[in-house]
């Protein structure tokens, strides 16, 4: 089933989510319509904050974006991530696994038409749950590492407008504003 995506200005975009403590069968169906809603809206990450739920859960789907690719590592070897795709992340966490940072472009299903570069770890160490309730840890760096900390950010109650050099943002802020405000219109 299609679920509304959260517009900024929805005060649940700034909630922390609650961890998901079992995988019951709410929080099944949940995984199933978010991630029929993020195909749909043709993204690659999705946040349960972004569809009314302040809950530790993320999905990612990377798969068949070429102009930006994403590195993974299972127990220190290299393999294809789109062989792991979609990824399920119930209760994530994330190190940086090096220094090593660097710029690029994110856009927010919560925020139609917004660009902006963000520095981020280049990439990361992940520890999460799957859609079983399983333990998975792997390495990550390129686009999959940006949108992992991006949507790790959703569950925080972190915006990717909050990370954005503040030039980018004041650049952006009619249209933030814009969204804020049809947001603000349509709760009544």
């Amino acid at each position: 089933m299609l679920l509304d995506i959260v517009k900024y200005g929805d005060p649940v975009l700034r909630q922390k989510g609650e961890r998901v403590e079992e995988v019951t069968p709410e929080i099944s169906q949940l995984i199933d319509d978010m991630l029929e809603t993020m195909h749909e809206a043709s993204g690659i990450g999705l946040a349960a904050q972004q569809v009314g739920r302040p809950l530790q859960l993320a999905i990612i789907d990377v798969t068949g974006v070429e102009d930006r690719p994403s590195r993974m590592n299972l127990d220190g070897e290299p393999v294809n991530p789109e062989d792991y795709m979609p990824l399920i992340l119930l209760n994530p966490e994330w190190t940086a696994a090096s220094d090593a940072k660097e710029d690029g472009g994110e856009g927010c299903l919560s925020f139609p038409e917004v660009y902006g570069e963000i520095n981020r770890p280049e990439e990361i160490d992940v520890t999460a749950k799957d859609e079983n309730g399983e333990p998975v840890a792997f390495r990550c760096g390129g686009l999959l590492a940006r949108a992992i900390q991006h949507e790790w950010d959703h569950l925080q109650g972190i915006l990717f407008i909050d990370r954005m050099d503040a030039i980018v943002r004041a650049q952006l802020k009619p249209e933030i504003d814009t969204i804020q405000a049809e947001t603000k219109k349509a709760r009544g």
